[in-house]
Formats: C-alpha cells, structure tokens, sequence
C-alpha cells in the first residue's frame, strides 16, 4: 500500500512540475536521523531514497550514527525510508522544513514460526554504499506438497552479504540488470546480400520494461530496447490465413518517415485465430520464483495476481501443476484439474518469498512434473515467474539452455514471465524462452498480466505454428540496399532457413508478427552471390512478368507436432505512397519503431524527432479499445520530459 501511495505522489509531483515550469528553483537540505520506533536506537544502512523530483532519483544510506542529509531543488520533496525487517516510511517534506527530521522506522512484526537464519555467513560485512532491498526477506524450504517457513528478519545489516550481490542495488534503479548487447542492423547492399534471413519473434517484454523505466522516470538502458518487440507489444488486425496455413503474409510500403529518401516495407504475419473452446486441453506447471530477490510488491505478490487471472480462465480439462524453487526445488500442488480452481488459488496464496536462488533444479522439477502427466493431443506447458536471478545449481546460460532443448524435443515448452528490478536478468529470461519454444513477457503490472493470460489466452499459451523463419529477397532493380529494423537477436544464416533442425520463433493462436526494412531505392542489378536457393532477381535471370516486383517473402513453418517445414511465398510490389496515406497499423507500426530508434539514440535515425512519433501514433490510435495505443502516446510524451531534462535528443 505504501508503495502505492509512493508512485500515487510521485506521478503527482512529476505532472505538478510539467504544469508550472516557471518554478524558481532553489536549493533545499533535508537532515535527519533513523530510529528504531522501539528502542529508539540509530539504524545505520538504512536507504534514504529522494522520489521527487523524480528525474533525478537521489539515494544514501544513514551512516553508523543512523544520520543522513540530502538535498533537492523545487518546493517539496518525497522521500522514501527503508531497512530489511522494518516497514517502509514515506514522507512529504516542504521547502521550508525546519531543524532535523527525526523518522523512526517500525520492526516488522515477527511470528511464532521465526526460527534461525539458514547459512549465514561466519563474517559479515556492512557496506554502507549499498542500499537494503525492500524488506521482509524471507526463505522458504519446500518440503513434499507443504511448506515450512523460516523467516529471516535482519535489522541493521546489508543483506547482500547473505543473499549475494544482487541485493546490493538500489530497489528502483538497475545498477546490476543485465541485458544482452544489441549491435544495431546495417544496411546489405542487395548486389553483395540479396537474402535477409531471421526467425520471427512475438515476445514483447521490452515494451512493458521500457515502460517500467519511463514510468519511474527514467530512460532506459539502450540495450533494453528491442525495437522488433516494442513493434510487436501492439495488437494489428492483419486478415487471417485462409485454406490450411496456419499464417498469412501481408505486405505494403510506404515512404520512411525519418529519412523521406527511403522506403519503409512492412512484412505482417497473422496466426490463425482458435476460439477458447476449441483449443486442445493444457496440461500446466507454474514454475515459481519464491527465492529472497522476489521480495517487494512488484514480484512475487504480482506473480500470484497473475497466476490467479489465469487460473480463472482453466477449463475441467486442463491440468496445473506448482513447482517452487528458492535454496532448493519442490511440488507444492500435484497436477490439478482445472474445475478445482480452490485448491489452485489456495496453494499461491501459500507461497513467500526467502532465500537464494536454484533455478535450474526448478526448471529440472518443473519439465519432470509436465512429463509425468503429458497429454499427447494437449498443450505441454512450463510456465517460469522470475526475475532470472539463479544463483545456485545449474545457472549458466550453456547448461540451462541444455536442459531446455532437450525437454522441449518431448513437445514441452516454456513461457517465461519476467518481474523484478534492480537485480532483473532480462538477458537470461530471453534465451530461456527463446530455447524453449515459447513467448517471453515483462509484467510490470497487473493490467499487463491480465493482457497475458485473460486478453491473449490462447495466443500466449498454445501454439500454431513453430520453427517460424522468414527468408526475404530483393530485387536489385528497385532495392539498392535494405536494413532489418531490430531482430538483431534474431537473425539466422540463409542457409538455415531450409535447415529443419535450425530453432526459430513460434507463433500462438491469433498472433501477429511485423517486421520493418528501411530500404534505400536503385536500378543497379548483380550477380548471385550465394549459394543458396535460385535467386530470382538478378538481371540474367529475371522472369517474365516480375518489373513491379519489389521483393519476394518466403516463410518457413512446422505443425506444432511436426518436424519437417512447410513453404508459403508471398510478392510485395512496388508502391509509392506517403506514410500518412498507409494503413492505420503500418503507421502504429512506423510510429513504435520511431519511438524505439530516439530510445537508442540510433545512428540509423535520421530526421525522427519526438513530435514525429506522436504525430504518427495520434493518427494512428483507431478504436483502440484496450487503451494501449493512448497508453503509448503518454510514454513517448514522457520521454519527451525525460530527455529535455537530461538533455538529450
């Protein structure tokens, strides 16, 4: 609730700013001392978090004597108190306040079952610099289908050194989250690379992270922004397949908006759509996260929201399974059918978080538990909540990826469900998924659970089609050279795309996929350079009737239980119009891919500019009925704020 209450103020305070820019600002310090409420002793180590003005987040930690000072510019400040085992305190302070504040901090009661501290180092170390995570840690043991709990309450002491470096961070700010690095797309010369070959992606965790910085008032890391998965967060009404493909290939393309001397080619796939009752039963296990990092509001009690929006939406004849893992792996609820939704609900609302972390023993338990009760005709399912911090066991990205290629060829797969800050492994959770044939989400909030397992049931859970890979060819006579706009993790060699064994992305009932190519326009032809399929496009080899033809698409595709590929070609040919007369969702489209190029500061931006991308997503909103085309016009808008403050383009 006070957590609540803190980003309630703080969005507050950040809108009163924007409204009144004629402010005149001053210096202001805040002194103080923190007590324990009880013994009135000082509490040295206990973070001191400065949430407003919130473009410049600035944190301490009470010295020895519990004393800080800080200071902030405008007329009132918001500041956030906390230490492990205390309840957080929030406080207001006005420009003028006078003498020192005095804020005593409230033990959190403990219970009958508080019994020791598990493998506690011998020696442990304060380290002053570093800010306590939320409180309340705790470790939980999982003992058969039951759990005892053994809470840990700690006051005064830097919890990293039990719980290791990834408490070390500050609660909102991302000091050790880890992302993969992102080498942007260059442009191919289509004479030297005719072929551009990627698997599909329909993850959108990215989205909802960057979403997560902006709303705390900040701008993310450049290497959180996956332009292809902000592309593809948004729902597009692309037409459905027709005859027995499971996809269809849409295409179009328009005049590039951030360099009006190019083209912008749109390639849309749309998954066949299942009605709920016709989709095969699902036999499930949630793997859950319950170690000491997934403490504080925004995860574990998010994970159990949206596990129970889920549970809502089972049949009789599906089938959950709940495996947890903190300093070691167990079953909490046997397989359970669907109707008995008591029983589900019941054993989440059971689960606390403590401890470190044996990821790979959870997902080694988890795939055992869905082999146990496979449904042969069904929908074979681990789905993990984590913030992807594995400390203990199997937690290499080698060894995890091992164990997940190999269940996944006994037709299990893996959704993945990122929560967290801070300490967030987004680079992990994304091979995860990515090896386990299956989807990979950020829920930075309930709104964004419920989109995941109520909007998008049957697209986030059962798949159509797997293995998807998309090969395009250019013709030289209109494409002088071309650049993938993002899917830089996703890019395969063209010799894979008729490689049956090469992994590729997968597709649920009802998803969409897009893709954007900046293309630069030419006359120039060449010769074949690879040694790959017959190329169709270069000059000595051009077919009749193709002088309109821009490029040809091809996908790669497998049955959900098939594992050889089906072939569907699609031709785009050439078309000359502005972006403002293109289909309402190839200027959403456009508009998100803007946005993400200004959110990397791209060397491939060229003219975009902030008005720009609100310019094209304005006209771009339609129906909008969930609301989150207007939900990310305000983003780009606070980015806006964000970047003038800092001083950035």
């Amino acid at each position: 609730m006070q957590r609540h209450l803190f980003l309630l103020l703080t969005g507050l305070f950040i809108l009163s700013i924007s409204a009144t820019p004629g402010w005149a600002q001053s210096q202001n310090k805040i002194e103080g001392t923190v007590t324990d409420h009880n013994t009135k002793t000082p509490l040295a180590g206990a973070m001191v978090q400065l949430a407003a003005p919130a473009i410049n987040k600035t944190k301490i930690t009470t010295n020895k004597k519990g004393q800080f000072n800080i200071s902030f510019d405008g007329k009132q400040a918001i500041i956030y108190v906390s230490l492990t085992g205390y309840k957080t305190d929030t406080l207001l302070v006005p420009f003028n306040q006078k003498g020192k504040l005095n804020i005593r901090l409230k033990p959190v009661p403990a219970t009958a079952d508080d019994i020791k501290i598990k493998n506690l180092p011998q020696r442990i170390v304060m380290n002053e610099q570093a800010p306590a995570p939320p409180p309340a840690m705790k470790e939980v043991v999982v003992t058969g289908y039951g759990i005892r709990r053994d809470k840990v309450m700690i006051s005064g002491v830097n919890s990293s050194a039990i719980y290791g470096s990834r408490a070390s961070t500050s609660y909102y700010g991302h000091q050790t989250e880890d992302y993969s690095p992102i080498n942007e797309n260059i442009f191919h010369a289509v004479t030297e690379q005719p072929l551009s070959t990627f698997s599909i992606d329909v993850d959108r965790a990215s989205y909802s992270n960057i979403r997560r910085f902006l709303n705390n008032g900040e701008l993310p890391p450049t290497d959180a922004v996956r332009v292809e998965e902000m592309i593809n967060y948004f729902d597009y009404r692309y037409g459905n397949p027709t005859g027995n493909a499971p996809v269809a290939i849409h295409t179009d393309m328009a005049v590039c908006p951030w360099n009006t001397d190019h083209q912008l080619v749109r390639i849309a796939l749309k998954g066949r759509e299942v009605a709920k009752d016709n989709l095969p039963p699902s036999n499930l296990v949630f793997l859950i996260d319950v170690s000491g990092s997934m403490s504080g509001a925004q995860r574990l009690p998010l994970v159990k929201q949206a596990f129970k929006a889920l549970t809502a939406q089972l049949r009789p004849a599906d089938k959950v399974a709940i495996v947890v893992y903190a300093g070691a792996a167990g079953l909490v609820l046997p397989s359970t059918s669907g109707e008995n939704k008591t029983a589900i609900l019941d054993a989440l609302d059971k689960l606390e978080a403590g401890g470190s972390t044996a990821g790979g023993e959870g997902i080694v338990l988890a795939y055992k538990t869905a082999a146990e009760n496979l449904l042969q005709h069904g929908n074979n399912r681990v789905i993990i909540a984590t913030d992807g911090d594995f400390n203990v066991g199997p937690s290499s990205d080698g060894e995890l990826q091992r164990i997940i290629e190999r269940e996944r060829e006994k037709g299990i797969f893996l959704s993945v469900l990122g929560f967290g800050m801070g300490n967030y492994k987004d680079n992990k959770l994304e091979i995860l998924a990515d090896k386990g044939n299956g989807n990979y989400a950020y829920i930075d909030n309930f709104e964004e659970a419920r989109r995941t397992f109520v909007t998008e049931f049957g697209g986030t859970l059962f798949t159509i089609a797997k293995d998807v890979k998309l090969q395009i060819e250019f013709n030289p006579k209109y494409v002088q050279s071309y650049r993938l706009v993002g899917y830089e993790n996703r890019m395969l060699q063209n010799e894979d795309f008729n490689n049956d064994k090469k992994d590729a992305g997968d597709m649920g009932a009802g998803h969409t996929v897009t893709a954007l190519y900046e293309i630069v326009p030419s006359s120039k032809g060449s010769e074949q350079p690879l040694a790959v399929d017959p190329l169709k496009y270069q000059l000595a080899k051009q077919p009749a009737g193709n002088s309109s033809e821009v490029l040809t698409v091809k996908l790669r595709y497998k049955e959900p239980k098939a594992s050889t590929s089906q072939l569907i070609t699609q031709v785009l040919r050439w078309k000359n119009q502005d972006i403002t007369a293109a289909p309402e969702d190839f200027r959403m489209a456009t508009a998100v891919a803007d946005f993400g190029l200004l959110l990397r500061n791209s060397e491939h931006k060229g003219n975009a500019s902030w008005d720009q991308v609100l310019k094209l997503a304005g006209n771009a909103r339609g129906t909008d009925e969930e609301g989150y085309r207007a939900e990310f016009i305000q983003l780009v808008k606070k980015a806006q704020l964000i970047s003038n403050n800092h001083g950035t383009k």
